[in-house]
């Protein structure tokens, strides 16, 4: 069985949908701490002058170091949904797909989201649909493992019968190989080949949040996504 672990992330970026894709089983990752700065809260959209971040204010002030992911919640006092559906449609309304999913976004961006978690679950769960990838899910906070970085990766695995671990190219920094090597998981890494389609903007930029290839490409996402990868 293929696992593959990530924290989770919003609206991820391609590479994000063909490691699970590629899964028997993805483990999300959300019980760790929080890290500043990272693609947890905030992702890159298309403009017409290159990109833009969409950043979720969370509230940190004097706890940050001990927040983990799923106990992360949003800073609702500022307008900050309005202006990330504002973004999104007056960037994707010439996109040829917009019509299509627009009035998903629009519902999410209307609603008032406590936890970060929660918000980042119902749009993941929902691009996984669309894009057909039926892969297993479950999430760290609900299975009790324990451990720190790679004994905590290996737990995991261990804990669901993996035989194979799917690793981010940069594990290589940092896996132990020979502690998975010795319970029989092979592990292996993504190095992922990012495609380029067709976007509404002219010249192309890579590492979009997954949103603009389906806003733009629609049903043929998932095979955009799959297309002239390997693993090592």
């Amino acid at each position: 069985m293929i696992v593959s672990i990530n924290q989770p992330a919003y609206l991820p970026w391609l590479g994000y949908f063909e490691r699970i894709a590629n899964s028997d089983l993805h483990i999300v990752l959300d019980h760790v701490q929080f890290e500043k700065n990272s693609f947890t809260n905030r992702n890159k959209i298309r403009t017409k002058d290159g990109w833009m971040w969409l950043s979720i204010p969370v509230k940190t002030k004097g706890r940050f170091g001990e927040l983990s992911i799923n106990e992360l919640e949003i800073d609702n006092a500022s307008r900050w949904t309005k202006k990330h559906w504002e973004s999104i449609r007056s960037n994707y309304s010439k996109a040829k797909y917009f019509s299509e999913y627009a009035p998903y976004f629009k519902k999410i961006f209307a609603a008032e989201w406590p936890r970060l978690n929660d918000l980042m679950r119902e749009i993941n769960d929902y691009l996984l649909n669309i894009s057909g990838i039926k892969t297993s899910l479950l999430y760290s906070s609900e299975m009790n493992v324990e451990g720190k970085k790679n004994e905590l990766v290996f737990n995991l695995c261990k804990s669901v019968g993996a035989t194979v671990y799917l690793s981010g190219s940069q594990g290589r920094n940092y896996m132990d190989e020979s502690l998975f090597e010795k319970e029989g998981i092979k592990v292996i890494y993504q190095d992922y080949h990012h495609p380029e389609y067709s976007q509404v903007y002219p010249g192309f930029e890579p590492y979009m949040a997954a949103i603009d290839l389906f806003l733009n490409c629609g049903p043929d996402s998932l095979n955009i996504i799959m297309s002239n990868q390997e693993k090592t």
